[in-house]
């Protein structure tokens, strides 16, 4: 999973040339189009130009029926994503696009309303092929998904319990978990690729009050950062390929040539010469961030999915798949004056694509002056209590294969888990207060983040396998011995990395509301077309 800092170093400067080599070396120099080769098809994009949205925070308010409640309106809008494009026509809460980050805090009940006030007609190409998308249902529908949320099977968004325009979808999120960066997103049968595409996604930060007391970077040093990749035509619209068949244009994966943080194409941040917390969420549809900080320096991760880890973990890159998070303190104490910058060198698809890589995520500019109020205290060697599963405590294990169907051409067809579609019978079915573990066995040349809803689980580690022997006899044979999760894997995920070639572990406690839930990949393209099964929690 790591990468040596010096095939790092080797591998950014064979994707970014002199100029991104330069900045490794602590010197900042200008970027020209020919230095930063991050366009495939988008129009060419100077970085760094724009600065750097914060979504308005959504505190919930007080009912008459004295509970605790907010509302999100979906709608479309322009909105500018860079400096020299026209606005472009989006979809978001509230009139952003991301959405508000809504505020929450543990065991403090919310109930939210989200109001579909979208257009009728979809301004991206649906696909009538796929399963739920059929020419028979509306071609705009929406089913608002917490992510990461411990609720009742009603509240989960289910795929299938989407409403159209002029409707509403009301929740209610009990909070009853520990405090972390969540998400919402929308989560539409069939076109789930298309409504994130178009910009329905949102953070959703859950709090706990004696927080505080860490003594965490907090206030205006703590930033949520929502990266998401594009294309984006010179008219400033976005652009999103088709399949070769205009009677089915589903695509297996998108991977943009702008990478936007919060809205906005590869921004700048201004910030102090202090510690700040960042809030990372890859809200992409495909694409895994592999990102540094030029001139090179560490991030400090002291969250992941569920929440806090037991202790700092001390990281010179972070790997991020689409729907994870990652909760990192980054120290600027030291840089002032300086430029830094945030940059990717992730292949797509990962980790053995070889299209080219949007690098240029977002550019941190370091003041000369401090505020007079500390950004925060030294980071505490403990953070949580996260006592690990014994595996042991398992009452089954699931072997569950992650597999392709090629069609004519060597074209994928459609993604399965397990060889099954979404509409085949249910067989995951683990009974309420139950433990167990999942093995993934991944057999495609795709690493796949797979995420469970209504829990929270722990990795047990990846052992690699014989893929042409499976191939050719469906016998699993490993090639080495099994590699634990890493520390920054350690706390509580709902999001799993399933690399090619390795058998994937996960163990889960079914602590849940029974009811009906979902897995999937999270490769919204994958998940679209059949990479999706629900689960019964009995």
């Amino acid at each position: 999973m790591k990468r040596p800092a010096t095939s790092r170093r080797a591998a950014l400067r064979s994707l970014f040339g002199a100029g991104l080599g330069a900045l490794l070396d602590g010197r900042v120099i200008a970027q020209s189009d020919e230095e930063t080769p991050n366009i495939l098809w988008g129009v060419p994009l100077e970085p760094f130009v724009d600065p750097l949205p914060l979504p308005p925070v959504l505190r919930p308010v007080r009912s008459k029926e004295g509970g605790l409640m907010c509302q999100l309106v979906m709608t479309e809008f322009r909105q500018k994503l860079h400096r020299d494009l026209e606005p472009t026509w989006v979809w978001g809460f509230n009139g952003i696009s991301p959405g508000p980050t809504i505020s929450a805090f543990r065991d403090e009940p919310l109930t939210v309303d989200w109001l579909n006030r979208l257009p009728s007609r979809h301004r991206l190409a649906v696909d009538h092929t796929l399963h739920g998308a059929g020419a028979n249902v509306p071609e705009v529908r929406t089913t608002i998904h917490l992510h990461g949320g411990h609720v009742a099977a009603k509240d989960d968004g289910y795929p299938e319990d989407w409403i159209t325009p002029g409707n509403r979808q009301r929740t209610y999120y009990p909070n009853r978990q520990v405090a972390a960066s969540l998400w919402y997103h929308d989560h539409a049968m069939g076109i789930t690729r298309l409504n994130a595409m178009m910009g329905l996604a949102g953070m959703y930060v859950l709090r706990e009050r004696g927080e505080a007391a860490l003594g965490l970077p907090a206030g205006r040093y703590e930033i949520p950062l929502v990266l998401q990749d594009r294309i984006l035509d010179a008219g400033g619209q976005l652009a999103y390929p088709v399949g070769p068949s205009a009677d089915a244009p589903w695509a297996p994966e998108f991977f943009g040539t702008h990478i936007l943080v919060n809205g906005r194409v590869s921004p700048y941040l201004e910030v102090e010469p202090a510690r700040y917390r960042f809030r990372i969420l890859n809200a992409s549809n495909a694409r895994i961030f592999q990102m540094v900080l030029a001139p090179e320096q560490p991030f400090f991760q002291v969250g992941s999915d569920g929440g806090l880890l037991r202790e700092p973990v001390t990281r010179h890159e972070l790997l991020i798949a689409p729907g994870e998070r990652a909760d990192v303190i980054v120290d600027f104490q030291g840089r002032a004056g300086r430029r830094l910058m945030l940059v990717n060198y992730g292949r797509a698809p990962y980790p053995s694509g070889g299209a080219p890589v949007p690098g240029m995520v977002l550019q941190f500019r370091v003041s000369r002056t401090l505020s007079d109020a500390p950004a925060s205290r030294e980071l505490p060697g403990r953070l949580a209590r996260v006592d690990q599963i014994p595996e042991s405590a398992a009452q089954k294990t699931r072997r569950l294969i992650l597999m392709e169907e090629i069609g004519p051409g060597g074209r994928v067809q459609r993604t399965l888990l397990d060889g099954k579609r979404f509409m085949d019978p249910i067989t995951e079915d683990p009974s309420h207060g139950t433990t167990e573990i999942w093995e993934f066995l991944n057999t495609t040349m795709d690493t796949h983040p797979i995420h469970l809803h209504a829990v929270h689980f722990q990795v047990l580690g990846r052992r690699a396998f014989d893929m042409r022997r499976w191939q050719a006899t469906s016998e699993t044979v490993f090639t080495g011995r099994e590699i634990q999760a890493p520390r920054e894997e350690q706390g509580w995920k709902d999001m799993v990395i399933c690399p090619p070639g390795q058998l994937t572990r996960i163990i889960v406690p079914f602590s849940g509301e029974p009811g009906k839930y979902v897995w999937h990949c999270h490769m919204l393209e994958h998940e679209d077309n059949e990479m999706m099964r629900p689960f019964n929690l009995l």
